[in-house]
């Protein structure tokens, strides 16, 4: 780091002011210490910080009034606040009088720096709502598209190459991915943009529909045909069909479906005339269709006209990195809708969020934090405030310094002494909060008696 960016601690514990000095320096930051409030406003007032680190009790003022004096000074400045008695109230509030973020102690190293790393890229709100813009508009290739990870970035470049062809594609990948946005896509980045778009749920129509809805019908041929109808497929006409779920349609469906690929005619049902159709294809499936092809359950001449060129979508579990833009613009979109104000996602949040596996994946996370706009009463998305369903929740187990254990590791083997210890050692440190140091009710607290209680504080050596 050429330019050492300045960051001021002011914190009344000497310990940690040094710990911090000493940490932050490695990092590669120009720091500074105040021991109290006066103090930091002193300074302040004197130079000009990248970044501010404050506690929030400080002895003399707190870190609330040296927050609005800093931001007074200069609007620009980036104020992290840090505390071990926070809460969700402190927390908001300081977030909205202009602090980046709100960090509980004891923190994660790794964690605090992150927070400083981002919030010193992004800089004020006005800064983080124009780079979240710009995030968007650099990685909003296609549409709605949105993800800059190495995964998405493979899946724009094959759409780039293959819009402008008439080639069937097959898109697979989990509920929730996405795959009709790449469809949309495809069409609205080909010659054929400005025509019809047509969209099939195959596993929405009962098969004695689907024959009718594919092709059309003519007057009279069955029950109910009081008129002529035309087809999906004509409806789509010079352009593009999209067949979702296809691995839902039924052999018979399924032979109708081939001819009409190889010969590009239809017949409507009941009949006798084919209709040519220029329709390009793009099919969509969960399902591992290679596997269905071995079942029996999927023709396999069918399934090679469809994959002329495969589009695997990556779940969200595997683009960790998409998480946090995906999240801002949900944010974004849905505070727009409700007529709220800019909502902003606190860093802490935005951790939780990647740590999480959405097994619902894009539609998953979108719900999330439509939710979470919609019940929070403030224009601060804090951890606390994202509305996952308990028994999703229950799949981590959370211990001291946020470090979390995900139930599923199981399988691939844990160390259970280390995570008991873990976990005891938050639930000490929270009774202990609680109790503002008060041994005897932080016992109380916890169910112990005050011997059991010594004994577990002094295994764990973290309190005096």
């Amino acid at each position: 780091m050429t330019n050492k960016q300045s960051i001021l601690v002011v914190d009344d514990e000497i310990s940690m002011r040094e710990f911090l000095g000493v940490f932050l320096s490695k990092k590669g930051y120009k720091v500074s210490d105040a021991k109290n409030g006066s103090q930091a406003l002193t300074m302040i007032q004197k130079n000009n910080y990248d970044l501010i680190l404050t506690d929030i009790r400080l002895g003399d003022i707190t870190g609330l009034e040296v927050l609005r004096e800093a931001k007074k000074k200069n609007p620009d400045i980036v104020v992290i606040m840090i505390s071990a008695y926070s809460t969700t109230e402190i927390a908001v509030e300081a977030m909205n009088e202009g602090a980046y973020d709100f960090v509980p102690k004891p923190f994660d190293n790794n964690e605090l720096t992150q927070t400083i790393q981002r919030a010193l890229e992004l800089k004020t709100l006005d800064q983080e709502k124009e780079q979240v813009s710009t995030e968007l508009q650099d990685n909003l290739y296609f549409n709605r598209i949105i993800g800059k990870s190495p995964g998405m970035q493979a899946i724009y470049k094959i759409i780039k190459q293959i819009s402008s062809t008439k080639t069937n594609v097959l898109i697979s990948g989990e509920s929730g991915t996405g795959k009709e946005l790449i469809a949309r896509a495809i069409h609205e980045n080909s010659d054929r943009k400005d025509k019809p778009f047509v969209v099939v749920n195959c596993g929405g129509i009962p098969d004695t529909l689907m024959e009718s809805e594919f092709f059309g019908h003519v007057k009279g041929s069955f029950t109910g045909a009081t008129g002529d109808k035309k087809g999906l497929f004509e409806a789509s006409h010079q352009g593009t069909i999209f067949l979702d779920e296809i691995g839902e349609l039924s052999t018979f469906l399924q032979v109708k479906l081939l001819r009409t690929v190889q010969d590009t005619f239809v017949k409507p049902v009941g009949g006798t005339k084919e209709i040519k159709v220029d329709t390009r294809i793009i099919s969509a499936t969960n399902k591992k269709l290679e596997q269905e092809v071995i079942d029996g359950n999927f023709r396999e001449d069918l399934f090679f006209r469809l994959n002329v060129i495969p589009i695997k979508v990556p779940p969200l579990r595997d683009r960790k990195g998409d998480v946090e833009i995906l999240s801002k613009h949900f944010a974004e979109k849905y505070a727009k809708k409700m007529g709220k104000d800019f909502v902003k996602l606190s860093s802490y949040a935005i951790d939780f969020l990647t740590k999480y596996s959405f097994p619902g994946n894009v539609r998953e996370l979108e719900n999330l934090i439509e939710r979470s706009v919609a019940l929070s009463s403030t224009n601060i998305i804090l951890p606390e405030s994202l509305t996952i369903s308990m028994h999703k929740k229950r799949r981590w187990v959370e211990g001291i310094k946020g470090k979390r254990f995900d139930l599923a590791d199981v399988e691939q083997g844990v160390d259970l002494d280390e995570i008991l210890l873990t976990i005891e050692q938050g639930y000490l440190k929270k009774a202990m909060e609680l109790a503002a140091g008060n041994k005897s009710k932080a016992a109380d607290y916890l169910n112990l008696n005050l011997r059991s209680l010594r004994y577990r504080l002094d295994k764990i050596d973290i309190f005096d």
